[in-house]
């Protein structure tokens, strides 16, 4: 790709031209070194248990973005801070496609009530080598000071840019989590790494987190619920029962939301599994649930964080399925715009309204 200057870029995004098919998120084609916000495509779908196709979603919103008009309503003018994305790592998706069967091998053999040890230990060996990768990524940017956001993936993708974060930061950070899960189990069918398994890792590995906040969660085991007990102030679930439960007695959406967002810390990471969102916006991802955050509600929670005077350290979108219609990566794409926006926004990069 030929990069162009920031100058450059603000101008060719504000004629509004249509992009080609290969510029990068948004049409941009910003030089990495101009950017303030630098995007980091991970294609990885090893361990995923049911839909597959979320490692192709990187590209996927790269392409979707295009069609996108690049003014918020919230964020003023987010382009002008400078968002690049790198261009996707093929050769972790060439191992994610190998560790993927290796992988059907071990659920297979478990199904069958049998271990294939040479296969678990393949993807587990794989999963390191994708873990070392994006912590490499993303610690060489921020070591530019430059904020890193993760694109997804399955949602074991970004926990090497939480572990950078954690070796970078001065201070201690909340993670925000929206998800239909809890993401907290250990080891889901064997796999040190897995999706199922997120969360459970950052909070063992990372000594910087202070707590974990999540948001819609509706499906999960009892292993998580009572880790998630078991953290005490650490941890905090708005389940998505109880959301709607609140909203149908009449509880303003404000009022649902501030308590949880009043339990993060100054600094805040942001991760976004799009099986947060009812399925409507998201039919093709690898877990759908029913029930869920309406697009809407989630942008609003988003804004909110902002809104309140956090920093936003870093984030991930995870989970985008692959469809023909390409209907999950336009969702995606504006999702992840959205976050872009409220990074820069909070960080004082962008005004906001």
């Amino acid at each position: 790709m030929s990069y162009r200057t920031l100058e450059e870029e603000i101008k060719v995004l504000e004629q509004g031209l249509p992009p080609v098919e290969g510029d990068g998120f948004i049409g941009g084609r910003l030089d990495p070194q101009e950017a303030s916000l630098v995007l980091v495509p991970v294609p990885w779908e090893a361990t995923v248990s049911y839909g597959e196709g979320t490692a192709l979603a990187p590209d996927a919103m790269r392409l979707s973005s295009h069609q996108l008009d690049v003014e918020t309503y919230h964020y003023i003018k987010p382009y002008t801070a400078g968002i690049a994305m790198l261009e996707t790592d093929k050769s972790l998706l060439k191992l994610s496609n190998k560790a993927r069967k290796k992988a059907l091998k071990v659920i297979e053999a478990l199904e069958n009530g049998k271990k294939s040890k040479k296969a678990l230990n393949f993807v587990n060996e794989a999963s390191d080598t994708l873990n070392n990768a994006v912590y490499e990524k993303s610690i060489e940017q921020l070591n530019k000071s430059k904020f890193v956001g993760v694109v997804g993936g399955d949602h074991s993708s970004p926990l090497g840019l939480i572990k950078a974060l954690n070796d970078t930061q001065n201070e201690r950070f909340g993670i925000l989590h929206v998800d239909a899960h809890h993401d907290l189990r250990k080891a889901y069918e064997g796999f040190t790494y897995s999706h199922a398994s997120i969360f459970y890792n950052a909070m063992n590995e990372c000594d910087k987190i202070s707590n974990l906040v999540q948001f819609g969660i509706r499906d999960y085991s009892s292993e998580e619920s009572q880790r998630l007990f078991n953290y005490g102030y650490k941890g905090a679930c708005l389940y998505d029962t109880d959301m709607q439960q609140q909203l149908a007695w009449g509880v303003s959406l404000e009022n649902v939301f501030s308590p949880y967002i009043e339990k993060l810390p100054r600094n805040v990471y942001l991760s976004i599994d799009i099986d947060g969102l009812e399925p409507l916006n998201c039919p093709n991802t690898g877990t759908p649930v029913p029930g869920g955050l309406r697009y809407g509600e989630l942008e609003h929670l988003i804004f909110m964080v902002v809104r309140s005077g956090r920093n936003i350290i870093g984030f991930d979108l995870c989970e985008v399925g692959d469809s023909v219609d390409g209907w999950d990566a336009n969702v995606g794409s504006r999702i992840l715009y959205q976050l872009c926006g409220a990074l820069l926004a909070s960080q004082g990069k962008i005004p906001y309204k």
